[in-house]
């Protein structure tokens, strides 16, 4: 196996900087990380009783996908009570327990908020449909039917079909971007807006560092229910009515920053506070920049320039970086190259033949961008995409789209902690299959092993502590020429080259002067082989 070579020429950096700028954040899937009951489902005491493999990463913090009360029809993005912990997942008391042991561990805790929508065996909800003048009447969006009977607009949900349900309660429609089951709250209410407010601090008083704010940009909808319109023709397959359209009035509504300016101005009450927003769609640049300028919106965003990438290259790279300059007034990204709803990168990024040796450099990648880098449960491990059969998913969009859309399931897999029939996952049926392929990469096989993509993930996160410009700096050049990308970041009097060869030819390179950090794939400073990767540092 190709080995790093040691970290050299450690700087400090004494800027005073929040404890997230430059942050890695990994990112647990609670259904599939740790089940400690044995009942198929990971749980919150599992996720504790793992903690101190994550700490021993080096990451700066946890986020934990949906883990509160919920009927689970999209397993847990469905939220029937917003300050409860659902019983598959454990208790109050469990999640007071992760809390205090990840903080006892050094780790910060982020946990998902999920605004658009709730399920509808909400409270909330099921007060709003039983009338038309109940006191949360206008908590979610109701309208009239069409003279026709028809719904109120052409609007379309992510899941497929219409994105109105007809209530014979109210005798109106009520409006859903994704399932039937998850109407869409009113949040141009301002007492919705507080409602989830009091959420928010409900979690801030039980010791959480911050948020990961699901589809922001689908908070609020245009209040005349104007029809989307058509989207222009693509050479891409369209699989969902939802393709068809330009998304035009059902999110993205210019009104979601002044609701995020109320987020920032609770979350400033606390110290240290993180906020983090998903942000996708076609005008996700944009959206992103809105919701988080200047000093009075969130911390940070991410959005999808990576997760459906079909191919990572060097021009995807830069065009995201140019996405977020550093200047005044623009927010700090955040990257993801894996989440729960993206496939695994490594089975969409490269051939089987050379997964061990692209493995080092996405990670090297991940933590050589500006801003902060999101790890995915089991991405230290290398796991890849699991073929699901049909009978054994779970995944609604996939059923409902099946087979054109990839389930999201393959990505969802138990995380393998040893070479266990049940890899250690602590059920004998686990809600999903490990997959054959992944089983032989788990934890206690790469766990000390030299040359192990885990003890590499160890050291290249280490090896961005150690650099302010690795950690901080801009990127005050960003290069490509073919499969060859080149980043140049500066910071505390530190200048470094990052190159690497995203292809599978030999580039050379006649001026890579510079002291190495680290090289990966057998780089060096007067060649790159096939997927390989050098950081130098040269003078500022």
């Amino acid at each position: 196996m190709n080995r790093a070579s040691p970290i050299v020429n450690v700087h400090t950096d004494a800027t005073d900087l929040p404890w997230w700028k430059g942050a890695v954040i990994y990112q647990i899937y609670p259904r599939s990380f740790r089940d400690s009951n044995g009942d198929g489902i990971g749980d919150l005491p599992g996720i504790t009783e793992k903690l101190p493999h994550i700490a021993g990463l080096g990451v700066d913090a946890i986020w934990i996908s949906p883990f509160f009360k919920s009927p689970m029809k999209d397993f847990g993005y469905d939220v029937s009570d917003y300050c409860d912990v659902d019983p598959i997942f454990g208790s109050l008391t469990d999640f007071d327990a992760l809390v205090a042991r990840a903080h006892e561990l050094g780790l910060k805790v982020l946990i998902d908020q999920v605004y658009s929508h709730t399920s509808d065996e909400h409270d909330w909800f099921a007060e709003s449909r039983s009338s038309r003048d109940n006191a949360k009447a206008d908590w979610y969006v109701w309208a009239d039917a069409k003279p026709d009977g028809s719904p109120p607009s052409n609007w379309q949900s992510v899941f497929g079909g219409p994105a109105w349900t007809w209530d014979a309660r109210r005798g109106q429609y009520y409006l859903h971007n994704f399932l039937n089951s998850q109407p869409q709250m009113n949040l141009h209410n301002p007492q919705v807006q507080q409602a989830v407010l009091d959420v928010m601090r409900f979690w801030l008083e039980r010791g959480v560092d911050g948020f990961r704010i699901d589809a922001l940009n689908f908070a609020m909808h245009d209040p005349q229910l104007r029809d989307n319109p058509p989207a222009p023709a693509t050479d891409r397959q369209r699989t969902r009515p939802f393709d068809f359209q330009l998304k035009t009035y059902n999110q993205s509504h210019p009104d979601i920053p002044a609701f995020i300016e109320r987020i920032r101005a609770l979350t400033d009450e606390y110290d240290g506070v993180f906020t983090v927003a998903e942000v996708g769609g076609d005008d996700a640049e944009r959206e992103m920049k809105a919701f988080t300028e200047g000093e009075s919106h969130l911390n940070s965003a991410y959005g999808f320039n990576f997760l459906y990438a079909e191919k990572l290259t060097p021009t995807l790279v830069c065009s995201a970086l140019a996405e977020w300059p550093d200047e005044d007034g623009i927010g700090w990204p955040s990257w993801a190259f894996e989440n729960h709803d993206a496939p695994r990168a490594l089975s969409r990024w490269c051939a089987p033949q050379d997964r061990d040796g692209f493995a080092r450099l996405k990670v090297l990648l991940l933590i050589s961008l500006r801003g902060n880098a999101i790890l995915y449960y089991g991405e230290e491990l290398g796991l890849t995409q699991v073929d699901i059969p049909f009978d054994q998913l779970h995944d609604p969009e996939a059923i409902a789209n099946w087979p054109l859309t990839l389930s999201r399931d393959g990505a969802r897999t138990p995380m393998p902690w040893d070479g266990s029939a049940d890899a250690g996952f602590g059920s004998s049926q686990p809600w999903l299959p490990v997959g054959d392929e992944n089983l032989g990469k788990a934890v206690s096989a790469q766990d000390g092993a030299a040359g192990s993509l885990l003890e590499f993930t160890r050291q290249a996160i280490a090896l961005r502590k150690a650099n302010p410009a690795l950690h901080h700096g801009p990127v005050v050049a960003c290069k490509h020429d073919g499969d060859l990308l080149e980043l140049v970041r500066e910071a505390g009097g530190q200048r470094l080259r990052c190159r690497f060869n995203l292809g599978a030819g030999t580039i050379a390179c006649e001026d890579c002067d510079g002291q190495p950090l680290i090289a990966i794939g057998g780089a060096s400073a007067t060649a790159l082989p096939p997927y390989s990767a050098i950081i130098l540092e040269t003078a500022a």
